[in-house]
């Protein structure tokens, strides 16, 4: 083989409390896909951002073309033809598809913004991206995730740098976005370039990669360099350091009553009525394709968007939530997929994020924080749900994404909440976490507590849930029980017809 184009040697960074990477050393080749595979926590995204210029390492360099580099900022590591897609996005909401696509780069005539030149490049950068329907104009905010997703991708792709590094490109991304962005993944190495690529989808990486690195607890545990011999159990066993023989885990439960009913919901992405029930001690999925109206109709039962039709039935009583607080107070929450704009705030404690919702049951006299209580909660839920961090009053923003989903999830279970709606749960979140996560779905359920997944992981649903509803273009198509929820029944139901 030859040289390689990339060399990390001896990498180590350092955090007050943690070490999150340990004298880390690989290297990888042009015309190479070289997967990037670990835990939450493991290292890879620290990785990442030495490699943009975010972090500087500790100790330790990098190499490209024979050249030793620490790069002091971003503008470094972009000069050096580095370009990261991160999983959590970047984009400027309030600004158009064609600025955030060309954001540094606008076409301007006398000083001003051509903004015909602008609208044609960028219609060529989207018809590139197979985003081709898309208005240049659109703002963001008005995006799927999945689409801000690709206008990441092909923001980084603009730049012609020789090493590209995608941070779980598809944890958002459609069926039909999911299959353009690997022809783009193979042309992109077919072009000799060097293509660094962390997942968690073990079917991703046998399909388009063809180096694979491990990392676990900020450590390189081996690099292989051909993918022969190498399985689903044996990456599992060097990921997590122990075999995971099942990570679903299903168990089975009684079922009791009717807890939410929905008759005749209506409201902003769901075009047609919705009635569904969901009892005590089920975990029911909704599966469909990005778009078809999921995560809209949850918005409505928990009050984040107002209904214009139909009503919710919640532990029998009559109701339309108003708002998100009034449907916690009610007993229903939900954890979102966008967890950096939706979920955390990001410059505020892992006590402040978990303890923000339940703070008013540890008041003293009613108006003072009872800040001991709310760090022996913290203390509590770290410890119960294996929460990878330097200490309670580390900023949730330096923990890992699976990490700062597990402070959201324990935000809830601090609460008295009695429905969970779980919008894409497991979104970036390694094999070990996710089965903890399962275990802690069916525990709730066990408690006689609802469980409402909101998936796009056909594996996921099938596995996990007891019914499956089915949406697609904002309509309920058909709740589909365990036992028959095969996987061609899904996908016929969620593909446009």
């Amino acid at each position: 083989m030859n040289e390689p184009y990339l060399r990390v040697e001896n990498v180590t960074v350092e955090f007050p409390g943690v070490k999150a990477l340990d004298g880390v050393s690989f290297a990888a080749h042009q015309g190479q896909v070289h997967a990037l595979m670990g835990e939450n926590g493991a290292g890879k995204s620290t990785l990442l951002k030495v490699l943009s210029g975010v972090n500087t390492p500790t100790q330790g360099h990098l190499v490209i073309q024979g050249t030793s580099h620490v790069f002091a900022n971003a503008r470094e590591a972009l000069k050096s033809g580095i370009a990261i897609i991160y999983q959590e996005l970047t984009l400027a909401p309030n600004l158009s598809v064609a600025e955030n696509l060309l954001m540094g780069q606008l076409p301007a005539h006398h000083g001003f913004v051509d903004r015909r030149r602008l609208r044609e490049r960028a219609l060529a950068i989207l018809d590139d991206l197979g985003e081709g329907a898309l208005d240049p104009a659109t703002k963001v905010r008005e995006l799927s995730v999945g689409q801000q997703q690709m206008i990441e991708i092909g923001r980084a792709l603009l730049r012609d740098a020789r090493i590209i590094a995608f941070d779980e490109p598809t944890s958002s991304l459609s069926v039909q976005e999911t299959r353009h962005l690997k022809r783009i993944v193979a042309r992109l190495r077919d072009e000799g370039r060097v293509v660094l690529y962390v997942t968690h989808r073990m079917e991703e990486v046998f399909e388009m990669c063809d180096a694979i690195t491990v990392f676990r607890d900020g450590r390189h545990i081996c690099t292989h360099e051909t993918l022969e011999g190498v399985d689903n159990d044996t990456l599992v066993s060097e990921m997590v350091g122990r075999d995971i023989e099942d990570v679903y885990g299903y168990r089975p439960r009684d079922i009791g009553e009717v807890l939410l009913a929905l008759d005749g919901l209506k409201g902003r992405g769901v075009r047609a009525p919705v009635s569904l029930e969901v009892r005590r001690g089920e975990v029911l999925g909704l599966f469909g394709l990005v778009g078809a109206g999921r995560s809209e109709l949850m918005r409505l039962v928990c009050g984040a968007e107002r209904a214009s039709d139909g009503a919710v039935m919640f532990k029998g009583q009559r109701s339309r939530y108003t708002s998100a607080q009034a449907a916690i107070r009610a007993g229903i929450a939900m954890c979102p997929e966008d967890r950096k704009s939706q979920g955390i705030f990001p410059v505020a404690s892992v006590s402040d994020n978990l303890n923000i919702s339940c703070r008013r049951f540890f008041k003293r006299l009613g108006l003072f924080r009872h800040t001991a209580r709310e760090m022996e909660t913290t203390q509590h839920y770290i410890r119960a749900l294996s929460i990878k961090t330097p200490g309670p009053r580390t900023p949730i923003a330096n923990l890992s994404g699976g990490n700062q989903q597990k402070v959201i999830l324990a935000r809830w279970l601090a609460e008295e909440i009695d429905l969970f709606i779980m919008d894409e749960p497991t979104r970036g979140i390694d094999v070990g976490a996710r089965r903890d996560i399962y275990s802690l779905l069916y525990d709730l359920a066990e408690q006689g507590k609802s469980v409402l997944v909101i998936s796009s992981d056909l594996a996921e649903v099938s596995s996990i849930c007891d019914r499956i509803g089915v949406m697609r273009d904002g309509e309920l198509l058909d709740i589909v029980s365990r036992e028959h929820a095969t996987p061609e029944r899904l996908l016929g139901l969620a593909l446009p017809a």
